[in-house]
């Protein structure tokens, strides 16, 4: 049997003047120094972070929607893309229309003018049974007669007239002047809003009504005698059909040299 130290084989190999401490501190230095030198070694391994990879898609993804785009994916033009999301609200197809039958539309119009007549003869056109005579039903405004129906508006009237079997006798002052487009619509719309004659005073034929009008004098009241002698019929102009569609901007038919 030896008297060696069993244990001596795992205890490090010390003189009796090793200090214990600084060979215990030296060790874990080197420890430490070997971890972090492992660390160093293995940033380069380390796995693609997450982000990257988004990112990468994203901008992908981007770059391919571009390209199906044919570049026009960040152009606000009319040619974009997005054009019909860009558009102001006042230029898409979802305001009043621009174009329709010319019947409904002149009423509508004429119906405003007739604002300055309703005072005398009543918002119904019935007038008010004692100084003014009624529009509806009037011959003087569903006859053949437009030519005196429309100088009697620019021109106004004096003296005794009968009007649906009854005689009235006072003065209408003169309307005009009028544009021809006002006195078209609101000639219209005596005749068929207030009335149901169903046809239309046209444009062109209310600028004949205003030459005629000027030519005999602005302004000079007319009488119903001299309408019955010389001015009882249609006035001039080719007529228009009431469902023709026009441009509600020119008043012209749509598709004509005036129009769109």
């Amino acid at each position: 049997m030896s008297d060696q130290d069993p244990n001596a084989r795992l205890r490090p190999d010390l003189d009796e003047d090793t200090n214990v401490g600084e060979t215990h501190a030296v060790f874990e230095g080197a420890t430490a120094a070997t971890i972090r030198e492992r660390r160093l070694h293995e940033n380069g391994m380390e796995p693609v972070p997450l982000w990257l990879f988004l990112f990468a898609g994203l901008a992908l993804l981007v770059g391919g929607v571009v390209l199906a785009s044919g570049g026009r994916l960040f152009d606000y033009g009319q040619d974009s893309m997005w054009a019909n999301e860009w558009i102001p609200a006042a230029a898409k197809d979802d305001g009043p229309p621009t174009e329709g039958e010319i019947l409904p539309f002149f009423i509508s119009q004429g119906a405003k003018t007739y604002g300055k007549c309703a005072g005398c003869h009543g918002a119904d056109g019935a007038g008010d049974g004692a100084n003014y005579p009624p529009l509806a039903g009037s011959e003087w405004v569903t006859g053949e007669n437009t030519e005196a129906l429309g100088l009697i508006i620019l021109n106004g009237l004096t003296g005794p007239i009968e009007v649906a079997g009854k005689t009235w006798n006072s003065v209408m002052p003169a309307q005009g002047p009028l544009s021809a487009k006002e006195l078209a619509t609101l000639m219209t719309y005596l005749r068929s809003g207030l009335n149901e004659v169903g046809d239309i005073v046209s444009v062109v034929q209310a600028e004949e009504l205003i030459a005629l009008y000027e030519e005999r004098g602005a302004g000079s009241p007319v009488t119903a005698s001299e309408l019955q002698s010389s001015h009882m019929k249609m006035v001039a102009g080719d007529s228009v059909d009431p469902t023709t569609v026009i441009d509600f901007e020119t008043y012209e038919p749509v598709g004509s040299a005036g129009g769109n």
